[in-house]
């Protein structure tokens, strides 16, 4: 009989709803919420009660069964395992306050995301704020502008460096300022997407703020097959046949979460595809890898290009400044479409932002973030030396693909309750697709150098030992 009783509080939960599902699931199990044999909702019941959506229900059930907590029977419906079920160790790293739910911040390393170490940012944002305090004006009272913010757009063409070859190809008429290179994106889409459900393509495991950027404009995503570099030209060349699509997004220099790089060969094979079909390129570089004297895309197809990138990976995340170098002749109407959708970046952060360049600071705490986050890089690819891994010179993450017998949920949370956070595969492909068994590990740049190391012994640990040794 369906167990029309139980109601997980997802919002107490955190992560992606369809992770906080399972980890709901596995606690119900535990408890005797769910007893062996139990019925569960449907998918579009349960969904339904729990405000989200079938597609999220749909993906926490799959990788339950993987895990062996359900059993999935055709035509009969979905039920709690009978089997013996591997629930590993209890999940303590939470705290009620009020109605928020937080983690013990003393024993959780986050690897989710890179997270900046302090080598001056604190002080040369203090001192920027000042400056800026110091010159306000009359025009603090006026809106921004289209042109308002000029001077910052001359100062942060420092950003591309001059040895690059998109520096040379930039002036300040063909940037966008832009709250982030999230918030980047997602202009990007607005000025470029046409008509009722528009087609977005992206790599089958991409950035998740590719996604959610193509959904705020109710476009339909479509995956393309990746490989060690990234985006298949030929996989593309056969989704443009059988979709219609406006937009493709590529991360060539360090892609997300497989670390892959593109050579110039596939790079100019993509803008092909992409001129063959009339798609407009978001180039994302978010992560801004070290030059690699490879041309950027926004090089190699000018007139269809928009390069997104931003200071969150290397200076401020809490800034929300980004960049969006438009394609030739664009500029002015990426900035057209920032004035109608936010009136253009706020003027003390254009000021800040213009003094941190202009005094050469933000060069400067540039290129010490990407040393010290490349030092816990060489770090973790020599605790996990003996693995499967990918990692590229100065980015701040890792790929791991995980030995025979692992799942990516299942040693993601076996890693969380032992108090290092990690994201699987799982959230970096689209609703339907089959997720690989590996996991993405951030580096963690502000946490102590010590218990950064300890999460590394724990990860470690883990993969010495296979599911069937851990605790039940």
């Amino acid at each position: 009989m369906t167990d029309t009783s139980w109601s997980p509080e997802l919002a107490k939960l955190s992560g992606p709803k369809y992770l906080a599902l399972v980890r709901a699931l596995r606690e119900g199990i535990r408890r005797g919420d769910l007893p062996p044999g139990t019925k569960l909702p449907t998918v579009r019941d349960l969904a339904w009660k729990l405000g989200v959506t079938p597609g999220t229900v749909a993906r926490g059930y799959q990788i339950a069964t993987q895990e062996g907590l359900l059993d999935a029977q055709v035509g009969r419906g979905t039920f709690v395992s009978t089997q013996n079920q591997r629930l590993g160790p209890r999940e303590p790293l939470y705290r009620q306050t009020g109605e928020e739910v937080e983690r013990e911040p003393d024993r959780v390393v986050d690897l989710r995301s890179p997270q900046l170490p302090d080598v001056g940012q604190t002080k040369a944002l203090a001192w920027a704020m000042q400056e800026a305090a110091r010159d306000i004006g009359k025009t603090y009272l006026q809106y921004p502008g289209l042109r308002r913010d000029a001077y910052c757009r001359e100062a942060v063409l420092d950003w591309f460096p001059r040895d690059c070859s998109l520096h040379a190809e930039l002036s300040a008429d063909d940037l966008v300022l832009t709250h982030g290179g999230q918030n980047g994106i997602n202009l990007v889409m607005q000025t470029c997407l046409r008509g009722d459900r528009p087609g977005v393509f992206i790599e089958e495991l991409a950035y998740p703020g590719f996604r959610h950027a193509a959904r705020l404009n109710r476009a339909e995503i479509h995956p393309v097959a990746i490989d060690e570099q990234g985006m298949i030209p030929e996989a593309l060349d056969a989704a443009c046949r059988r979709y219609r699509g406006q937009i493709v997004c590529i991360t060539p220099d360090a892609q997300n979460p497989t670390a892959g790089r593109m050579d110039e060969a596939r790079r100019m094979a993509l803008a092909e595809v992409a001129r063959r079909h009339d798609l407009q390129i978001i180039e994302d570089d978010c992560y801004t890898a070290p030059v690699t004297g490879l041309p950027s895309l926004r090089v190699i197809a000018p007139e269809r290009c928009w390069h997104v990138t931003s200071l969150s990976k290397t200076i401020s995340a809490g800034m929300r400044f980004g960049i969006v170098a438009a394609p030739e002749g664009m500029g002015e109407v990426g900035r057209l479409a920032a004035q109608h959708s936010f009136f253009g970046l706020a003027r003390p952060i254009t000021d800040m932002v213009a003094r941190l360049f202009d005094s050469g600071e933000a060069m400067r705490l540039r290129y010490a973030a990407q040393e010290e986050m490349g030092r816990r890089l060489q770090m973790t690819v020599q605790a996990l030396g003996g693995q499967d891994i990918s990692w590229l010179p100065g980015l701040s993450f890792l790929w791991l693909k995980l030995p025979l017998g692992w799942r990516a949920s299942s040693f993601a949370r076996m890693a969380e309750a032992e108090g290092v956070l990690l994201r699987s595969a799982d959230e970096y492909v689209v609703q339907d697709g089959q997720a690989p068994n590996a996991v993405r590990i951030a580096m963690a740049g502000s946490a102590p150098e010590e218990r950064f190391r300890s999460a590394l012994r724990t990860l470690t640990g883990l993969l010495d030992r296979m599911p069937d040794d851990l605790p039940v």
